[in-house]
């Protein structure tokens, strides 16, 4: 094993101007190794509850998933509601039912403190830690956070930063962490938390693409005040429906392409991030899960392939 995902596994009901479905499978882990399962096999770990469907498990041992963390506890699965407005760039959660997922002590079984590349996805940050205590010789590192844990959990969040090689928010929460509005001087910041000369910073930004800087890599001409920095822009898109899962989309294609390739160079950073754009850009196309659970890899390199064509120009 690879690449291990520790997060959430969850059932949403959604509701956008564009459709609306109830309890679909979601929850940052889903999302996030649905999309590195076309890179890689990934190692999923989570909690469902007993009402968790056969089908639904069917579905990630279908896309390569190992499941073998996945555990099962008496009660009801993870479920959260959310609507979104027709700018789709915020939403109102209608109700979060933690359920089997309040109690999530995180076990890993002897595979998966041997993974070399670990995401921890969006969970409170002393069970990140915990989980990350217990991985022999990570390669790489990669975390997720969101607005709550910055707010509610400020010191076991500032802890596990000074731990992981990879931090992916989004530019709200980034500004939130550091209370700066300019995202320069916020990455500045964000990375002072993490370590020395190891660290890279991904701020996603929505439609607008990514800013990636990094302290971890040799100064060249795309460097600013000690940082090296790569500004990818979204991929331009005619229909989008749901921005459920989006981020852990990204998350799961930027991982599972450094899996594949078993390569961290700033160089291959920048392709991954790629790769994670276009699972992201795939993910919004339809509700939930569906449009990741019916895609093609000749999808994802054609996507690549247009992406590069829009990026392009000789200096």
């Amino acid at each position: 094993m690879s690449l291990l995902v520790v997060g959430s596994v969850a059932y949403d009901s959604i509701k956008t101007p564009f459709g609306e479905e109830k309890r679909a499978l979601g929850g940052s882990a889903t999302y996030f190794s649905l999309a590195a399962s076309f890179f890689t096999a990934p190692a999923l770990v989570a909690v469902v509850g007993e009402d968790f469907l056969a089908d639904d498990e069917k579905l990630f041992s279908d896309h390569g998933i190992d499941i073998s963390g996945l555990q099962r506890a008496a009660g009801k699965t993870f479920a959260w509601g959310g609507e979104y407005s027709f700018d789709l760039n915020s939403r109102t959660s209608l109700f979060t039912e933690l359920n089997v997922f309040e109690n999530f002590k995180p076990i890993l079984l002897p595979a998966h403190k041997e993974a070399e590349y670990v995401f921890l996805a969006n969970i409170h940050p002393s069970l990140q830690k915990e989980v990350l205590t217990q991985i022999k010789k990570p390669r790489l590192v990669g975390l997720d956070t969101m607005n709550y844990w910055i707010e509610n959990a400020p010191h076991e969040l500032a802890e596990i930063l000074k731990l992981v090689n990879v931090l992916v928010i989004n530019d709200s929460e980034a500004r939130e962490l550091t209370k700066e509005h300019n995202l320069l001087k916020a990455a500045k910041k964000i990375l002072a938390m993490m370590p020395a000369e190891e660290s890279t910073l991904i701020i996603k930004r929505g439609e607008y693409g990514l800013l990636m800087l990094s302290q971890a890599f040799p100064k060249s001409e795309d460097s600013k005040d000690n940082m090296t920095i790569f500004n990818l822009p979204g991929y331009p898109l005619e229909d989008v429906v749901d921005p459920t899962g989006a981020g852990d989309s990204f998350a799961g294609g930027l991982f599972g392409y450094l899996a594949q390739t078993h390569n961290i160079s700033w160089e291959n950073l920048k392709k991954a991030c790629v790769a994670g754009s276009i699972m992201g850009s795939f993910c919004v196309e339809k509700m939930g899960t569906k449009r990741l659970v019916n895609l093609t890899r000749d999808e994802i390199e054609e996507r690549i392939k247009n992406f590069k064509k829009l990026t392009h120009f000789e200096a």
